[in-house]
């Protein structure tokens, strides 16, 4: 692949929904601290997945190309360090992952479907499980490569909700409906000092797990300055979508921010903003919910085939499929 197919992978596995969260995190921080780590937080992670795409770089210049995380912690820390350490946390995290879109993407589906059907009598679980059989179609898509045109639809959507969900709070924040603006940190001393945890945790991982190694393995050599091609208009994105979505989000609603923002668009079961418009930000959430799971699939689904699928059979044999499924 291109530099352009990295930057797709790059930005779908970065820029995610939890990024709907950062409003929340400010709560706990307060605007300024909140910009500042958030700025820290772009800073330390670009010159981190910069720094591994090099060190990449420069093993396969010296003939040992790194396929995965693992691959690379067999060479620097030892193949105990790979296989019993470094490739365990990363099954957990990438599945992990997996699971919280689910979910996210059942929460989603539900408010489009409450939305639509006051009356309805469908529970989350159902919604859950609707989202988890996209994710089983989607988990047969056999590589990163593969997923090239899903991802530069992911940029996209990516863009789109992020621009709503801004539109959104400024709307609100203009308008009577929304609630009274108080940017106070509020608790106790013990509790704050929890919440800034809490903060940076969120922000930490809105930035995600770049998934580095298994991105690059898909670039068309000579593999020199391609990454940080990628990397840069990544972060172009994630500056574009982080930092309008944190900075609308709280300033329309202070500390009242939910965990999720698109919550605070909805009070009593009643739209804030123009319904359509809420169920657009939605849907465009949804979509690139499943398209962060697929990418995410993509390491544990090459684990759990590298123990139970047969790459002698065909690629959609029942020896191969049941392991993805």
């Amino acid at each position: 692949g291109s530099w352009v197919h990295c930057c797709y992978h790059l930005t779908t596995s970065i820029v995610a929904p939890p990024l709907l969260s950062l409003p929340y995190a400010f709560t706990f921080l307060g605007f300024w601290a909140g910009i500042l780590c958030l700025v820290i937080g772009a800073l330390v992670s670009f010159y981190s997945y910069n720094l591994i795409s090099l060190v990449l770089e420069h093993h396969a210049q010296l003939g040992h190309r790194h396929l995965r995380f693992r691959d690379m912690a067999n060479d620097i820390l030892g193949p105990r360090w790979g296989r019993y350490y470094v490739g365990p946390i990363q099954f957990v995290v990438c599945y992990g992952a997996v699971v919280a879109c689910t979910l996210l993407g059942g929460q989603c589906i539900k408010a489009i479907y409450v939305l639509s059907n006051p009356d309805g009598t469908m529970k989350l679980y159902e919604f859950i499980t609707i989202f988890g059989c996209l994710m089983l179609i989607l988990a047969q898509i056999p590589s990163f490569h593969a997923l090239r045109h899903i991802n530069m639809i992911s940029l996209v959507l990516c863009l789109l909700y992020s621009a709503c969900a801004t539109a959104n709070s400024i709307y609100i924040g203009y308008s009577s409906k929304g609630p009274k603006k108080d940017y106070t940190l509020t608790g106790n001393t013990e509790s704050r000092i929890y919440g800034i945890f809490n903060a940076i945790a969120i922000i930490a991982t809105t930035f995600g797990n770049g998934i580095i190694p298994e991105i690059q393995a898909t670039l068309a050599p000579p593999v020199k300055g391609k990454m940080f091609k990628g990397l840069c208009v990544c972060y172009a994105v994630v500056i574009v979508t982080f930092f309008s979505m944190a900075i609308s989000g709280y300033w329309a609603f202070g500390n009242q921010s939910e965990g999720l923002i698109l919550s605070n668009f909805v009070v009593n079961g009643n739209p804030l903003v123009p319904k359509w418009f809420f169920l657009m930000t939605n849907i465009f959430t949804v979509l690139q919910l499943s398209a962060v799971g697929a990418v995410y699939l993509q390491p544990t689904n090459e684990v759990l085939e590298n123990t139970f699928g047969d790459p002698k059979s065909k690629e959609f044999s029942p020896r191969n499929v049941i392991p993805r499924a």
